[in-house]
């Protein structure tokens, strides 16, 4: 399946004035949106060089003109991947509302449940793990959305919206665990109405310690 990205890149880059991608570089575009795709659908083991050829209908030749070989490649495109997960998730953190609404916003984000996530999938590949360059983008992401959220639940400890006795960490790993898991639940059962009932679990959750927060107000009074 051949992309067509170096027509959409010289109508994108024109109708927002500017310069048109070169032909080198729209070779080189293809080759990393390709990438991507494949990764997120494959993995890294099952995107071989001749599936990104084909893919982005780049030769071999161009192919390591660009890159040295498929791991140079593939770092690009994970990085091109993080940075647009990145982008989404502090999106939502970083939304009007309390702790609560924001933490519901990230969770509630328009995702492609039966595709799984396209970071966590890849953190399930050996290759990936081993390798250093590979794994660093990933590790970073995770570890920013789990600081996030640790933030923002401390932040609703401290005004009160939130009772003290929810652990900031604790909570934190708990969501990024449930985000991840409703992917493989939704994925193995072939619908994605697992998904959605874990999310909605943890927000009830949050709601319930919320409610509490309010309750232990209420009775100083």
């Amino acid at each position: 399946m051949k992309t067509e990205l170096t027509s959409t890149s010289l109508v994108d880059a024109e109708a927002l004035g500017k310069e048109p991608l070169s032909k080198d570089a729209c070779t080189r575009e293809r080759l990393i949106s390709s990438t991507q795709a494949l990764l997120w659908e494959r993995g890294y083991v099952g995107t071989s060089p001749s599936a990104i050829q084909e893919h982005s209908g780049v030769g071999q030749g161009s192919m390591y003109h660009h890159f040295k070989g498929k791991p140079a490649l593939a770092l690009v495109a994970i990085q091109r991947n993080v940075a647009d997960l990145h982008a989404v998730a502090e999106s939502r953190f970083t939304s009007q509302g309390t702790a609560l609404e924001r933490i519901t916003a990230y969770l509630r984000a328009p995702r492609e449940i039966m595709r799984g996530c396209q970071a966590g999938g890849l953190v399930q590949d050996p290759d990936i793990i081993s390798n250093p360059l590979l794994r660093q983008p990933l590790e970073e992401l995770f570890d920013y959305v789990r600081l996030e959220l640790v933030s923002i639940i401390q932040s609703g400890i401290a005004h009160g919206e939130f009772d003290q006795d929810l652990h900031p960490v604790n909570t934190a790993d708990m969501i990024a665990a449930v985000v991840q898991g409703g992917y493989v639940l939704a994925r193995v059962s072939g619908q994605p109405e697992p998904f959605e009932r874990a999310i909605t679990a943890v927000i009830d959750m949050l709601r319930a310690r919320s409610h509490l927060a309010e309750s232990k107000r209420n009775s100083l009074f």
